[in-house]
């Protein structure tokens, strides 16, 4: 059933290496390659990160880890997007006129799509994706998002209400904020587990709900990151236990109104006097800022603005929590406020928009010591590798949590005198749901597996572009199931389809990973030879 698919993986591999080539012919610097060709290199991307997650599939179906049939699926669905995205670009891209456009290509797709897939695809058992260590992990999140988060998460989309203490103080007393941190700093991270646990408890926790779940983990695991990435010593034992434990909420404050992606472009600044710095400036997305204890605060140490990365520093500014949708705390010289900004869905924990006036920080908490001046953007991005790999896994948690109630749905409703799960498009749909959200779950855990190394740096990038557009897609599939119910602000599904909207934007914009992160990448592999 995948002899096909595997001969089409290999024709893909080849086109993209052929593609990538001809974005760099002529270069010598990658993102001057990028972007000469911006709309190229964007469809290259995406195509490319299709391809690892098609690698990807595969291989867990040569292990048993996935059923035949849903790889099968998942195979036609990556290699008709690759397809759709290179067909048109192939005299661009100096691509044979024929590239993807027949032979095993098309009858991978074929055999994925066809009627007898679609119903093996919905007989299938659930794949083992999962190591058996990590089973106990997984039920233990799954029981605590069924019976604590998903009874009030409708509640909190509808009526933006706060996420509740007592599921913030839950899932510390299950560990939940310190999955990634080392047991020396009082986590319960396994190097050889990598970031698995925490992308499966993210996972989990996302099916219950986006804001109130999955996603109170990932500021946490942002911070903690980036201070075992630069952090001094003493910097970690002040505040990595504290993080762990969930006594110390985080809030990340990175963007800003005008600079958005364009970290380099950021204006807040921290200018020292004495043993503080005082900060000064606007910070806006800042998810959960009004509970969190810590802010981890990205500001231009260096007053040259030609300096652009290089001259950023990142900081750990500590406030007491606030509930509701605004504050404002005075400290001596200066003033902190933040408003939390209206928003479609992910409704819970606030993004705010928060003022920095003459704000007092010690030196102390100057991330890296003195060492740490200049090497914030490194920092900063450290961190949000991480990110992006939740970012991912809460993607998966959304598919899952939409495939889960379209089959639920089309169970129990009926049409023209029979449920809407008998018909023929249902089946289908619903087969490509299951199969779409099986291949990212897996590129997720794959990509989870090595995060430290540039390869899985990049993995982490590939698999959240991906993740987080078939979220989009899945979502907006299950609402179309439920017909004008799925319209209705009454429904779990419109909470799901509104809350997907958000994944391809933030943890890094889409066309910013897809163009600075993945093609650039690719190209400097090209031009390395």
């Amino acid at each position: 059933m995948l002899s096909h698919a595997a001969r089409a993986a290999a024709e893909l591999d080849a086109t993209l290496d052929a593609a990538t080539r001809r974005l760099a012919h002529g270069r010598r610097d990658a993102m001057a390659a990028v972007d000469a060709a911006q709309p190229l290199a964007y469809d290259v991307a995406f195509a490319a990160a299709e391809g690892a997650a098609l690698r990807v599939v595969l291989a867990a179906a040569e292990a048993g880890r996935i059923a035949a049939p849903v790889a099968a699926r998942a195979a036609a669905w990556l290699l008709r997007s690759a397809q759709v995205r290179l067909a048109g670009r192939r005299a661009s891209l100096g691509l044979p006129h024929d590239a993807l456009g027949a032979g095993a290509v098309e009858q991978a797709i074929a055999t994925g799509v066809s009627r007898a897939t679609t119903e093996r695809v919905l007989a299938a058992p659930d794949p083992a994706a999962l190591p058996e260590e990590m089973e106990l992990l997984a039920s233990g999140f799954r029981r605590f998002a069924a019976d604590r988060i998903a009874p009030v998460a409708q509640a909190i989309h509808r009526e933006d209400r706060d996420v509740p203490e007592e599921i913030v103080a839950g899932l510390a007393a299950m560990g939940a904020f310190g999955l990634s941190i080392p047991t020396e700093y009082g986590g319960s991270h396994d190097a050889q587990l990598g970031h698995l646990p925490m992308v499966v408890g993210t996972e989990e926790l996302s099916r219950a709900s986006l804001a109130a779940g999955g996603s109170l983990i990932t500021r946490p695991e942002i911070l903690a990151r980036a201070l075992l990435s630069g952090g001094t010593d003493e910097q970690r034992r002040r505040w990595l236990p504290g993080i762990a434990s969930g006594e110390k909420m985080v809030a990340v404050a990175v963007t800003e109104p005008d600079a958005g992606s364009d970290v380099a472009a950021l204006r807040t600044r921290a200018v020292a006097d004495g043993d503080e710095y005082r900060i000064t400036g606007t910070k806006t997305w800042c998810t959960f800022a009004g509970r969190a204890e810590l802010l981890m605060v990205l500001a231009r140490t260096d007053p040259d603005p030609a300096t652009g990365h290089r001259g950023l520093s990142l900081f750990v500014v500590e406030k007491p929590p606030f509930a509701g949708h605004e504050f404002a705390v005075e400290a001596p010289g200066g003033r902190l406020a933040g408003r939390a900004i209206p928003t479609l869905g992910y409704r819970g924990m606030h993004s705010f928009e928060m003022t920095f006036e003459g704000w007092p920080v010690a030196a102390a908490d100057l991330v890296g010591g003195p060492a740490g001046v200049g090497r914030g953007f490194y920092l900063q991005m450290d961190g949000f590798a991480a990110g992006r790999l939740q970012t991912a896994a809460r993607a998966v948690g959304l598919m899952q949590a939409a495939v889960d109630v379209a089959e639920g749905y089309a169970g129990e409703r009926r049409a023209f005198g029979r449920p809407l799960a008998r018909f023929g498009l249902t089946r289908h749909r619903l087969a490509g749901m299951r199969a779409r959200t099986a291949a990212c779950r897996l590129f997720t855990y794959d990509a989870a597996a090595d995060l430290a190394s540039p390869a899985g740096q990049l993995a982490a990038s590939m698999v959240k572009a991906l993740a987080c557009r078939a979220a989009e897609g899945i979502t907006r599939d299950a609402a179309q199931l439920h017909g004008g119910y799925g319209y209705a602000e009454e429904s779990d599904v419109a909470r799901l389809w509104v809350d997907a909207r958000v994944l391809s934007i933030f943890e890094g914009a889409e066309e910013v990973l897809a163009l600075r992160v993945i093609a650039r990448r690719l190209v400097e592999q090209a031009l390395a030879g």
